[in-house]
């Protein structure tokens, strides 16, 4: 979900130095782990997360989704780009 902020993504996106997806036990699920911070992850945004580790692009990251999901590219391309540009303006994502 934008703010309208202007916030460029990476081309290879990857998770900021720190950060880090984690299974947690005691919760059964994935979370995302900052400094001082867990989030927990719901959805496809583990997916997504799992291939933001700085060697695909982002089109090959919604090509990827596209294909798992089987869905149409621009409404993949529309939900991770939300996704990811949060996680920029966070300073979660580089």
């Amino acid at each position: 979900m934008s703010n309208g902020a202007d916030t460029s993504l990476p081309a290879r996106p990857r998770l900021a130095p720190g950060v880090r997806l984690h299974f947690d036990k005691a919760r059964n699920d994935w979370v995302l782990l900052a400094p001082e911070r867990i989030i927990e992850i719901e959805g496809p945004a583990q997916e997504i997360l799992r291939r933001c580790d700085g060697s695909r692009t982002l089109d090959q990251v919604i090509d990827e989704l596209a294909a798992l999901y089987t869905a149409e590219r621009a409404i993949i391309a529309a939900d991770v780009t939300d996704m990811l540009a949060e996680l920029v303006a966070k300073r979660l994502l580089v």
